[in-house]
């Protein structure tokens, strides 16, 4: 059982904005949070929430031009990920922190094979002979349960299914051993029945190398099976964190609780039945933030103290922290 006592990364006020003509579009704001060895901490929330963009940010990819880190501390093995090089970084990338993309095909070199693009990530961390890495990503290839992996070995990126190029993916990011491996969006471009595979395999290799797991998912149905911990991300911050157990039964957020009610469920839409629940408006733009709380123009419980300061991410209960003036007050509305 992996010591989940151990402190893989602990990130502090992160900061991720983009400038343009005019005043910069926070794209991340203030974002703090740790994640343990063994631990799956999953990151949710809508598109444009900023989820992707903390992990580019961990990963130090954020777009450049006009994409900078301005503000913040991620301390992995007692460095700080922000204030490395970039020659440093690169060590650090794909060796101790690795990330498995939303989408394989454009993640994967088009003209290299399988067993080339892992075995050249392990010969750039490990320094080991070339024969060696083509054998440790056979390895690997076993590993994640590759079909025929002697033959997909000399195969190319094309001539595999999705689910082979996120087995692949996998593969790639493990061979190093990470001590912290992101996942964005791992199943989004699947089948359902390949997705709870990918799911599967990613829990089943974390539990054999202990690796601290930070999912990023729109699909609550993942975070209720893969999360220890939920951290729930609306325009750039933080809004809610809990353990996955208490933020289904108890979500404090009305974020966090429209997130819930739109949950399609079995037997729940048809005749005689409500419809499914929505949250109305959509996320303000990055260059236009309301003043106040940014979901109060979204939210039905909001009074005028949430349109005029922002509420502070505090501790309402213990384990449980939210940023809200009003939390837990109510159910959010269904629409009929």
């Amino acid at each position: 059982m992996p010591d989940l006592g151990e402190t893989v990364l602990e990130l502090r006020g992160l900061r991720t904005e983009f400038q343009g003509d005019g005043p910069p579009a926070v794209a991340v704001q203030d974002l703090s949070f740790t994640v343990r060895r063994g631990e799956t901490l999953c990151i949710v929330g809508e598109s444009g929430c900023g989820k992707s963009m903390t992990a580019l940010s961990l990963l130090r990819l954020v777009p450049r031009p006009g994409g900078r880190i301005a503000a913040g501390e991620a301390i992995l093995g007692g460095r700080d990920l922000l204030a490395l090089s970039d020659a440093e970084m690169r060590a650090v990338r794909g060796g101790e922190i690795a990330m498995i993309f939303q989408e394989p095909m454009t993640s994967l070199n088009p003209v290299l094979t399988i067993g080339r693009q892992i075995a050249e990530t392990v010969m750039v961390h490990e320094q080991l002979p070339w024969a060696a890495c083509m054998d440790h990503a056979l390895a690997m290839l076993r590993q994640v349960r590759m079909p025929e992996p002697e033959r997909r070995l000399h195969e190319y990126p094309h001539q595999l299914s999705g689910g082979m190029r996120q087995r692949v993916m996998i593969a790639m990011a493990l061979a190093c051993r990470p001590r912290l491996l992101l996942a964005d969006e791992p199943t989004t471009a699947l089948d359902v029945t390949i997705q709870a595979q990918i799911l599967d395999l990613i829990g089943e290799l974390q539990q054999e190398t202990g690796a601290a797991v930070i999912l990023i998912t729109h699909d609550l149905g993942v975070v209720a099976e893969m999360a220890d911990r939920v951290v729930v991300m609306y325009a750039g911050r933080k809004v809610e964190e809990a353990a996955v157990e208490r933020l289904f039964e108890a979500p404090l957020h009305p974020y966090t609780r429209g997130l819930m009610a739109a949950m399609p469920h079995l037997g729940g839409v048809g005749v005689g039945r409500r419809r499914l629940a929505e949250i109305p408006g959509v996320v303000p733009a990055l260059t236009a933030m309301p003043p106040g709380c940014p979901f109060a123009p979204r939210c039905e419980r909001a009074t005028g103290e949430c349109h005029q300061a922002m509420p502070p991410l505090g501790e309402e209960m213990p384990g449980r922290l939210v940023a809200c003036w009003h939390p837990g007050e109510g159910e959010f509305t269904r629409h009929a």
